[in-house]
């Protein structure tokens, strides 16, 4: 198998990645690291099978930059960093190498992750456990560490939260108007009827008795 040069190693202006130049045309660009690995140098003969060495690693390392870059943004399930992957790396083989080593390295678990998202979705807008873990189930979350997460909300709780806001807005309405609009919101956020209806009762409570109050009325 015919060897070709290497004429020149050019850093690109803009990455620090290194171009490798064969009778002055660019053939392939890698990163400092991979040139360290396979000890690129001006002069240095490559094969065709080597070349494609290089690639490949070059590829593998690419697609392992691009994972972690994703899972320092916030955590991922699984099949979002696969999905991920997917969308710029063709090789699924590769896809599936990238994912496992994030999996052995810990930085993918479907647990944490379901853990995770339970704790943000409830600080942010809480919502009701079957909700909950319909949304980990559109993100690859199998049934078992979903249930284990969810199972940490307290429904009734997350009712009078999510609702709470909204009641103090309506402080003052007839209680129709204030059942509807309440009851809907709960309802939209997954919670049963029972657990709607009693948060709605509750906070009808605690808001008319805030108006009485605020206008000087005998509760």
């Amino acid at each position: 198998m015919t060897a070709v040069t290497v004429t020149a190693l050019s850093k690109q202006r803009r990455s620090k990645r290194i171009d490798i130049l064969i009778d002055g045309t660019p053939v392939l660009s890698v990163t400092p690291d991979i040139a360290l690995q396979f000890g690129l140098r001006t002069g240095a003969a490559l094969s065709e099978s080597r070349i494609e060495e290089l690639r490949a690693a070059q590829l593998r390392a690419d697609a392992m930059a691009s994972a972690l870059r994703l899972v320092s943004y916030r955590p991922r399930s699984e099949k979002e960093l696969r999905d991920r992957l997917s969308q710029r790396f063709a090789d699924p083989a590769l896809v599936e190498t990238v994912v496992h080593r994030l999996i052995e390295l810990r930085l993918i678990d479907d647990s944490a992750f379901a853990t995770s998202w339970v704790e943000s979705r409830d600080r942010s807008g809480p919502r009701s456990r079957r909700m909950l873990a319909a949304e980990l189930r559109v993100k690859g979350v199998s049934r078992e560490p979903a249930d284990a997460a969810v199972e940490t909300i307290d429904e009734a709780d997350a009712a009078y939260r999510a609702a709470g806001k909204r009641a103090q807005l309506l402080a003052g309405r007839p209680f129709e108007e204030f059942r509807r609009k309440i009851g809907d919101l709960l309802l939209r956020r997954g919670f049963a009827y029972e657990t709607a209806n009693e948060t709605v009762k509750r906070l009808w409570e605690e808001t008319r008795g805030s108006v009485d109050a605020a206008s000087g009325e005998q509760v």
